[in-house]
């Protein structure tokens, strides 16, 4: 019960806005239908009749102006991904981006994306959590207001399959440890690479232009990723 009422008060962005682009307003109203998914109380997502071909679901949270999951989309047609943003003028580039390269294994959805994962999506039915880069909250006062928490864990060993991925990066050094060290309490979790062992950037996650200029600059980035042993 503690859990739950936790995860309410967590709310997994700041809803930013500013002037869309023409491309960004036709991706978000002309070619919404096609790629974008409409969220309805009550009413869970069925990945068969979202998309075209019955494939593994990565879901990808916050992914901002989409060019990562775009890539990975484009270079993974063999599997289906679903990615969750508020960010408008980022959902507009994305879905008219995937447009012209005609995807049809991507999928968008722009709610919050906690309130998705606990209404919306099925038991044992995704096979990667993703969230690169999310918002740190550096201050010690915010760090309440950051995405990865137990309480969000608990949920997604729930929705993800046995021996699902979750993939965290962030160039914060603090928020690394801090993601190591709630993934490593949690009972359900397992480092793929052993205790305390950060992982090397896998070649499927792409270099975003973000990430080259902090490279440039020398600012270290940490690949986190844990399986899912629930049910092992």
């Amino acid at each position: 019960m503690s859990d739950n009422k936790h995860l309410r008060t967590i709310q997994s962005f700041v809803r930013r806005s500013g002037r869309l682009s023409k491309a960004q307003r036709i991706g978000l109203n002309e070619l919404w239908p096609n790629y974008g998914v409409e969220i309805i109380d009550g009413v869970m997502l069925d990945f068969d009749q979202l998309f075209t071909q019955n494939q593994d679901v990565i879901l990808e949270v916050g992914f901002g102006n989409g060019d990562s999951l775009l890539e990975m989309a484009t270079n993974q047609p063999q599997t289906n991904f679903l990615g969750i943003e508020v960010y408008e003028a980022g959902v507009g580039r994305l879905i008219n981006e995937a447009n012209k390269h005609q995807l049809s294994n991507l999928k968008i959805i722009k709610n919050d994306a906690v309130e998705v994962l606990r209404h919306h999506i099925k038991d044992d039915s995704l096979s990667v959590f993703q969230l690169f880069f999310p918002d740190p909250w550096h201050k010690k006062k915010h760090h309440k207001r950051r995405i990865l928490q137990t309480s969000l864990l608990d949920m997604l060993s729930d929705k993800l399959k046995t021996q699902g991925t979750i993939h965290i990066a962030t160039d914060w050094e603090n928020y690394a440890e801090h993601i190591m060290e709630t993934m490593e309490a949690h009972p359900h979790f397992k480092n793929t690479l052993g205790d305390h062992i950060y992982s090397p950037r896998p070649a499927h996650r792409p270099l975003t232009k973000f990430e080259n200029r902090g490279q440039r600059l020398g600012h270290g980035v940490w690949d986190i990723i844990f399986t899912n042993t629930k049910g092992v």
